[in-house]
């Protein structure tokens, strides 16, 4: 015997996302163009070799937005596998500082090893060396309005 779906099972689930290649990356990239935080919400524990941030994301995979508009939703990007950690463009003393996070792309070395680089908004950047692409996305709280009330655009 078949059972009808339920309300509760066509709800949308919160992401939980990894990337051990140049690929999988492509796809949290693209879920997190747009995301914003603010500076003190970007961590590096260099003996645990994590680099990690709060992100508020725009949630591009949202396919109700037309019914109750655009959202956003906090979310953590993990780093592991760090050696080092640059930046540029970028005002550490400066605690109000909101960043935007444009893109994140993998540039390979030798033997999975590599750079990952977090181009934001205003020509900052951070560069991440990892031994190796091990990367994570995980959504921590409900979706929320997003304070604009529309989807983020980028005028070519």
């Amino acid at each position: 015997m078949s059972e009808d779906a339920r309300f509760e099972d066509g709800r949308e689930r919160p992401l939980h996302l990894g990337a051990l290649d140049a690929e999988d990356l492509q796809v949290i990239a693209s879920l997190t163009q747009d995301a914003v935080f603010p500076i003190t919400e970007m961590t590096w524990r260099p003996r645990d070799r994590r680099f990690a941030l709060l992100l508020n994301r725009f949630r591009w995979e949202d396919t109700g937005r037309a019914r109750h508009g655009a959202e956003r939703v906090q979310a953590v990007l993990a780093i592991d596998n760090v050696l080092r950690v640059a930046s540029q463009g970028i005002d550490r003393n400066d605690a109000d500082t909101i960043l935007s996070l444009l893109s994140i792309t993998f540039e390979p070395t030798e033997d999975g090893a590599g750079y990952v680089l977090l181009t934001l908004a205003g020509d900052g950047a951070i560069r991440l060396e990892v031994e190796a692409l091990d990367v994570t996305l995980k959504d921590v709280t409900r979706p929320y309005k997003a304070p604009s009330g529309k989807a983020p655009e980028h005028k070519d």
